[in-house]
C-alpha cells in the first residue's frame, strides 16, 4: 500500500530534478517494500511491490550501496533493467540508496526521465542529498 505523505515528497522530488516518473521503496522485513510511485504503471507497482538484495536496479542499489543507472530503461541490456522497468514510458533512470543516521540503507528511490543522459557526479550528489531528507 502507498504512502499518500511519500508520494508527495516523491512528487516534490521529481519536479526539482525535471524527472517524469519515480519509486520509494523502504528496506521492510528483508526486502524493499514499495511505498511510494508516481507514473509507475500498476502492473510494474505490482511487480516491484517486494524487491529482494541485488534483483533490478532497485535491488543493485541496496546490495552494493551506490547509485544504479541506465541511459535507456527500454534499450538496457545490462541486466540491472528487469521486464517490469521497461514497461515504464521513460528512457534514463536511476536508483539511489538512502541511509539512515548509523549508514545503513534504509531505502532506495528511483527516478526516471523521457530523455536518455548519463547522470555526472554533480549530478548524481545533488538528487542523493535532496533523497536523504525522506521522510
Amino acid at each position: 500500500m502507498l504512502d499518500e505523505t511519500l508520494n508527495s515528497w516523491l512528487r516534490d522530488l521529481l519536479g526539482r530534478h525535471a524527472a517524469v516518473a519515480g519509486t520509494v521503496h523502504v528496506v521492510q522485513d528483508g526486502v524493499l517494500a514499495i511505498k511510494a510511485a508516481h507514473n509507475i504503471p500498476p502492473k510494474v507497482q505490482e511487480v516491484t511491490a517486494a524487491i529482494p538484495i541485488g534483483k533490478g536496479m532497485a535491488g543493485l542499489a541496496w546490495q552494493h550501496d551506490k547509485p544504479i543507472q541506465t541511459c535507456n530503461l527500454k534499450d538496457d541490456n545490462s541486466g540491472a533493467v528487469k521486464p517490469g522497468a521497461k514497461a515504464v514510458d521513460a528512457r534514463a533512470a536511476v536508483a539511489l540508496p538512502v541511509h539512515d543516521r548509523s549508514g545503513a540503507v534504509r531505502a532506495v528511490v528511483g527516478l526516471a526521465w523521457m530523455d536518455e543522459r548519463v547522470l555526472d557526479d554533480a549530478t548524481l550528489d545533488a538528487i542523493a542529498r535532496d533523497a536523504a531528507a525522506l521522510p
